[in-house]
């Protein structure tokens, strides 16, 4: 192939549009590419002027641009190219980059223009700025958000601050204030108990059994109060920190035998409570004092939630290195949806209906049994009864 055809189909065959002219700047030779991209027929536009090809005000001035580029020889896009406006024979524009080259061929100048269409380009970029304008925003609201959170969360967190200073706060008025009633109240209540007792003594002659059970019940009353200010009183000391346990040896047998004669004596109606030791061991090393409070106040709460006739089982055993204490009765029983909440303070089961009670009790018992190592279960049955246990390993 000779090199003017090559050159020939080169020039037809290229994606770019090419465009020459001579130095008057009418058309002399349009490719394909060309044509397509402005829309005329090959033969709309050789012979033409180029400034068809060019919007206002580029079209009014190209010819003036030609010429003083012939006299000057300084260049503004020949041998430079940069960005113009391209007018298509619809009327529409497009962006393009232009590349003009002046060549020399038999003593004759005509310039040659290299059109590549900037329209996709552009579009791809007016979409990139779209899209990174919309990331701008999302961020900005997404940042803003945050922003709005953070501050939501450290105002949240002042507010926290706070009701944990007021809740600590009453938290210590509310000690103090237990501490104070539970003492305050002892004194009136031993006098009370003190001056049943000598009613009781003056009132031996006179051999009345009504005075005995009306003393009886004042002796009841008081004993009850008494045990509801000890309980308010180990509740402030549990929540203060003031109790630790105080390990000691001691017969567990002989503790269940005085717990269940103590208990005996506040059953009401023909309750009876059996007590029974398993094992040969007797000795434990636990704390003496915290473990009969416990005992006394799973015994209380199987006396008042059962019937007078109740039978209360009472068992300490100490096998495969363990101390197990049970205590069972056969009262009403702990609804279902209440054993959740059965060790929180102040608590009450629904079904206690009119029975007294202030529901630290059983909080207190797990207290102390989780000071001395040991865990507290149950198991109950409504209508059926409660069984207890407290376990300890053995020591």
């Amino acid at each position: 192939m000779k090199n003017s055809e090559l050159l020939q189909a080169i020039v037809q065959n290229a994606i770019d549009g090419i465009i020459t002219i001579d130095t008057k700047g009418i058309i002399e030779h349009v490719n394909p590419s060309a044509s397509k991209l402005f829309g005329y027929e090959p033969s709309e536009m050789i012979g033409r002027n180029i400034s068809m090809l060019m919007p206002p005000p580029d079209s009014l001035q190209h010819d003036q641009y030609l010429h003083r580029y012939d006299v000057t020889h300084k260049p503004r896009i020949i041998g430079i190219g940069r960005e113009v406006t391209g007018l298509r024979k619809d009327g529409t524009k497009f962006p393009m980059q232009l590349g003009v080259s002046e060549v020399h061929y038999t003593d004759q100048t005509f310039y040659v223009g290299f059109i590549h269409d900037l329209t996709q380009q552009k579009e791809d970029t007016e979409r990139l700025k779209d899209y990174a304008l919309h990331l701008e925003e999302l961020v900005e609201r997404r940042t803003q958000s945050l922003n709005d959170t953070i501050q939501e969360l450290e105002n949240a967190k002042e507010q926290i601050s706070i009701s944990l200073e007021n809740e600590k706060e009453l938290n210590r008025l509310k000690s103090r204030f237990l501490s104070m009633a539970s003492h305050e109240f002892r004194t009136p209540l031993s006098a009370v108990l003190l001056s049943a007792s000598l009613i009781d003594k003056y009132a031996q002659p006179f051999d009345s059994k009504d005075i005995s059970k009306h003393i009886g019940k004042i002796k009841s009353s008081v004993a009850g109060l008494t045990f509801i200010l000890n309980n308010f009183l180990q509740l402030e000391k549990l929540e203060s920190g003031k109790v630790a346990a105080a390990y000691t040896d001691f017969d567990l047998s002989e503790l269940g035998e005085e717990i269940a004669e103590e208990m005996q004596l506040l059953v009401k109606g023909a309750q009876i409570i059996t007590y029974q030791h398993k094992g040969q061991q007797t000795q434990v090393t636990l704390d003496k004092n915290l473990l009969k409070n416990s005992i006394v106040n799973l015994i209380t709460n199987a006396v008042k939630y059962s019937g007078d006739n109740a039978k209360i089982e009472f068992i300490t055993a100490l096998n495969d290195n363990k101390c197990t204490i049970t205590v069972k009765d056969n009262g009403i029983g702990i609804p279902k949806e209440d054993q959740k909440y059965l060790f929180d303070a102040f608590f009450r089961a629904h079904n206690t209906g009119s029975i007294p009670g202030t529901g630290l009790g059983l909080n207190i018992v797990a207290r102390h049994v989780s000071l001395m190592g040991g865990e507290i279960t149950f198991n109950s049955t409504v209508n059926e009864g409660t069984v207890f246990t407290l376990l300890f390993d053995k020591l």
